[in-house]
């Protein structure tokens, strides 16, 4: 069916796209939010207007819009080879390269000198679907059929397939959906802001967390549990920093049931909190990491599984008898995708974006509690490299919640469009989170800031409305 050339695109889409993560409603009543064009950390919609892009996209466009290099990269893929697949052993340059240069990026700048070898997909989802798999298939080939569920976090978020889901903690994923499946148990949040009890420290709250671990592997049986999955920074739950002496204390947990770890880096990897990777800015010995958005600064869909010596031994020493390893996808290390996730590598090095990154998180945290640390509805504003999250509350001294369902964050995400600048209104507790370019200026930092602290000063008389309802 053609459709009449006067309609315009809000229209047409309104007619034609089934938005992910979306309400129908919404769209259906307000139309889509267009945008046309994009450079730096600037995006522009339909309307003609500039918006700073305060998050990335969805925390992925880690070297900013519009960069020449990358997209030079994939035109020269395209017209050299434009698609390779993997299965049976079939391989291509790009890919190979991109292999070795993550393995060596992890031994040398995370720490973690126990990776061996690199598997591709096309997005965070899959990649978490993949560890979900593998670490199954680890199981069953030391002939541990009944060590197949792992452990997530309420709270957590790890995508949006048929297991990520499952693995995600917030409950709004899992409605309706009939999720999450049995397989998959989920422990306590560790935010120490909104979950620790009254006068309880940061170090008796992460006692409390660890003690909670320990309390349902018992419950459930080590010899059931295959894994447990963390983002080093729990990013769309409400960008959550692991309380103190966290990560150390479930690693060992971890080992004395021998329970394999699996880090997810979709968010963290890449620079976003002032060194490449999470798995080296907290001391973490995964066993599998899962990679995307930062690898190709979403210019390219692509992610990647990291798997520990750990691993692959299992799996190389049982391949003689047990055959091809049935698992796989037909854009696995795509060449045009491993090529852009070259070049953006090199770029985010010879720019020093990771650099960059730390030298401005102290500029960036300084400029929201600046603006925004008086204001009466914020009760936490917390950060590591470029990576933020302001926590609305009702109460500040008593640390109480807004009524359930009524959105301060989302109001306050409103006025930031408002304002001319993107923040995101996160699903599992009232948080903007903020996760610019790490090719973001001080000078764009302080502007964005400034536009957001007007926002949330034009959504006072809103968010007070909402105590008087």
């Amino acid at each position: 069916m053609t459709h009449p050339r006067n309609l315009s695109l809000a229209e047409m889409d309104r007619q034609s796209v089934f938005h992910p993560v979306s309400s129908i409603d919404d769209v259906m009543r307000n139309g889509p939010s267009v945008y046309t064009s994009a450079a730096g950390v600037m995006l522009r919609n339909a309307a003609g207007r500039d918006l700073i892009d305060m998050g990335a996209g969805l925390w992925c466009v880690n070297a900013g819009y519009g960069r020449a290099e990358l997209a030079d990269a994939s035109a020269k893929a395209m017209r050299e080879l434009s698609y390779q697949h993997l299965f049976g052993g079939a391989s291509c340059e790009a890919t190979i390269l991109l292999a070795d240069r993550l393995l060596g990026l992890f031994r040398e700048r995370a720490g973690a000198p126990q990776m061996a070898r690199v598997f591709f997909g096309t997005s965070g989802s899959d990649a978490n679907d993949t560890a979900f798999k593998l670490v199954r298939y680890y199981n069953n080939l030391r002939g541990l059929p009944k060590k197949k569920k792992v452990i997530s976090r309420i709270g957590a978020y790890h995508g949006l397939t048929y297991a990520a889901t499952s693995l995600t903690g917030i409950e709004a994923y899992h409605k309706a959906f009939d999720l999450p499946i049995a397989d998959v148990v989920h422990t306590s949040c560790p935010h120490h802001y909104t979950f620790s009890l009254p006068g309880e420290s940061e170090q008796a709250f992460s006692d409390r967390m660890v003690a909670d671990l320990e309390t349902l592997i018992a419950r459930e049986g080590a010899e059931t549990i295959a894994a447990f999955i963390a983002e080093p920074v729990m990013g769309t739950g409400g960008v959550f920093l692991p309380p103190a002496d966290y990560f150390a204390r479930v690693q060992q947990v971890l080992d004395a049931n021998d329970i394999l770890f699996i880090a997810d880096e979709i968010i963290t990897g890449f620079g976003r909190t002032g060194q490449w990777f999470g798995t080296g800015t907290y001391n973490l010995r995964p066993d599998i990491v899962s990679l995307a958005k930062g690898l190709t600064s979403a210019y390219f869909p692509m992610s990647a599984n990291m798997v520990s010596d750990r691993i692959w031994s299992v799996l190389e020493n049982a391949s003689p008898e047990v055959g091809a390893f049935m698992h796989g996808f037909t854009y696995s290390g795509h060449p045009v995708g491993s090529a852009v996730a070259l070049a953006n590598i090199d770029l985010i090095e010879r720019e020093g974006m990771v650099e960059n990154a730390a030298a401005l998180a102290p500029r960036f945290v300084t400029a929201l509690r600046d603006r925004l640390g008086d204001n009466p509805f914020i009760g936490d504003i917390r950060s590591v490299g470029l990576m933020a999250g302001v926590e609305f509350v009702a109460d500040r001294a008593k640390r109480t919640a807004f009524p359930a369902g009524t959105g301060p964050h989302r109001i306050v995400a409103r006025h930031a469009i408002e304002a001319g600048v993107l923040t995101r209104a996160l699903p599992f507790i009232p948080v903007n989170s903020f996760s610019p370019p790490l090719s973001i200026t001080a000078g764009e930092i302080d502007e964005a800031m400034d536009r957001y602290a007007a926002a949330v000063t034009s959504a006072m008389p809103e968010l007070i409305a909402l105590l008087k309802s």
